[in-house]
């Protein structure tokens, strides 16, 4: 009886991954110095593969402690706190690259800009054309998300949930292919000129963390096919959804700055 546990809080084993990821993320960082020095990507490619390793090992304990029932109420409040920090510090991530872009909009430096903006020797995208159909592509992503998690809290419909998430996937797949197909008809490049550093950091950061929201997306689609989420308990979706939102909000502001106010 004295070992009994008698509070909702996990105390949590001790684990290898918080310095496995650390050192993967050493490495990797190492790696990208060394190819930025024309010293090939490989030590960064072996960096990047623990850091993915360690993502996939961490989260499949953090699903097994859920399975296993140490998940309590009080600890999935926690979990919730905790994917609303690293959002927040998502969005000041983004900032960064709104601040940079505004400034150099507002206060043109002759060296990069030649004292305009856009630069004249950059052919801006039309924002009505391909950039508009990858914002609607987006927003019904997010809204076939929207779906699955209704269908999960409200109505306890494993088969929408599932039908939404493929949908979701699905959508954001077509978005990031169409992205991609945009970068190979830019008429600039990500060198040589503050507009194109900034539109390529701001929107490629965005495309990959469209990239990670559709992996998250899928395994979620893989843990409802196993029935894995409740009504009560469905935090991995949660997040899930959450971090999908963000990205679409953030594509509303990229589009309304970049693409339509920047062109």
């Amino acid at each position: 009886m004295a070992h009994e546990k008698n509070h909702d809080y996990h105390i949590l084993h001790p684990s290898i991954w918080p310095f496995a990821g650390a050192v993967g993320a050493f490495v990797m960082l190492y790696g990208c110095v060394l190819w930025f020095h024309d010293r090939g990507p490989w030590l960064a490619l072996i960096g990047l593969a623990l850091v993915l390793y360690v993502m996939f090992a961490w989260w499949s304990d953090v699903i097994a402690e859920s399975r296993q029932g140490d998940h309590t109420p009080v600890v999935r409040i926690g979990l919730r706190y905790g994917f609303m920090m690293f959002i927040m510090s998502e969005v000041m991530f983004f900032a960064a690259w709104f601040w940079s872009f505004f400034k150099h909009a507002m206060y043109p430096m002759e060296t990069f800009s030649e004292g305009q903006w856009p630069p004249p020797s950059i052919e801006t995208f039309d924002p009505w054309h391909l950039p508009l159909i990858n914002t609607l592509i987006l927003l019904c992503s997010g809204a076939a998300a929207t779906w699955a998690h209704h269908a999960l809290v409200h109505e306890n419909n494993r088969k929408d949930l599932v039908n939404g998430l493929i949908l979701a996937i699905i959508l954001g797949v077509i978005f990031t292919i169409f992205q991609a197909y945009e970068y190979s008809h830019a008429g600039f490049g990500f060198s040589g000129n503050i507009y194109g550093a900034n539109f390529f950091m701001a929107t490629g950061f965005h495309g990959a963390h469209v990239i990670i929201g559709t992996i998250f997306l899928t395994v979620c689609l893989f843990r409802a096919l196993a029935g894995h989420f409740t009504p009560e308990k469905h935090i991995g979706f949660e997040a899930a959804a959450w971090y999908w939102h963000f990205v679409d909000v953030v594509w509303l502001f990229l589009f309304g700055a970049i693409y339509i106010w920047g062109s």
